[in-house]
Formats: C-alpha cells, structure tokens, sequence
C-alpha cells in the first residue's frame, strides 16, 4: 500500500547553529538512506519555502487569479514528503516515527493514497 508522510513544521524554528543544521540534514540524509535501502522509497523531497509558492484558483466565471504566497497564512508549513509502499498502515507509521522531521518539533502526517483503475 502507498503512503505519503507529510512533514510540517513552524516555518519559525531554525537550526541554533550551523553544526545543529548539519546534524539535522545528516539525520535526513541517513533516512533517505534507510528508506531506499528497504526498498519502499517511491519518492520525496524537500520544498523551498512558502514565500516561493504561487496560488492559483479558477473562479466559476472561468477566471484564472493568481496569487503569489501561499493559499492560507499558518504558522506551520508543509516542508517535504516521503511516498512509501508498505505493507499497511503500522508499517507506514513506524517509518514516519523513524523520520527526523518527528523528532525536531515536527509532525509527520500519514495518509494513504487513492489508487484508481482507469476504465
């Protein structure tokens, strides 16, 4: 089964030092490792921040309005992702507990992806 575990964060913590940075990123660096390593790694990465984002909507009229930021102002961003096959929902939850982004003031979100049969 496919899972995406979502990390978000407060865009408000930053690493103390660059030595805590660095450790941070090793920890992700040795995750990504154990992920494929186990071979249920589809995907992931990072996200640049939110004041790179672009928002768009389509009003009923048709419209197209476009909106630099994000959708909705939050304290807590989406910060990356990991799309993990695994055989079911512990598994899927003990890889997220396994992720650094839970440990640092984080959260991790688990959630399973829809899969359709196109007819």
């Amino acid at each position: 089964m496919k899972y995406m575990l979502l990390i978000y964060g407060s865009q408000d913590v930053q690493p103390r030092t660059p030595e805590e940075g660095q450790r941070i990123m090793d920890e992700y660096w040795a995750y990504e490792k154990a992920v494929a390593d186990a071979g249920v790694r589809i995907a992931s990465d990072a996200l640049q921040g939110v004041e790179t984002a672009t928002t768009v909507e389509v009003r009923d009229d048709g419209e197209r309005v476009v909106t630099d930021g994000p959708f909705a102002e939050t304290r807590e961003v989406l910060g990356g992702y990991y799309l993990l096959d695994v055989p079911d929902l512990d598994a899927a939850l003990d890889w997220a507990a396994r992720c650094p982004g839970a440990q640092h003031g984080s959260r991790i979100e688990v959630r399973p992806i829809m899969e359709y049969e196109q007819s």
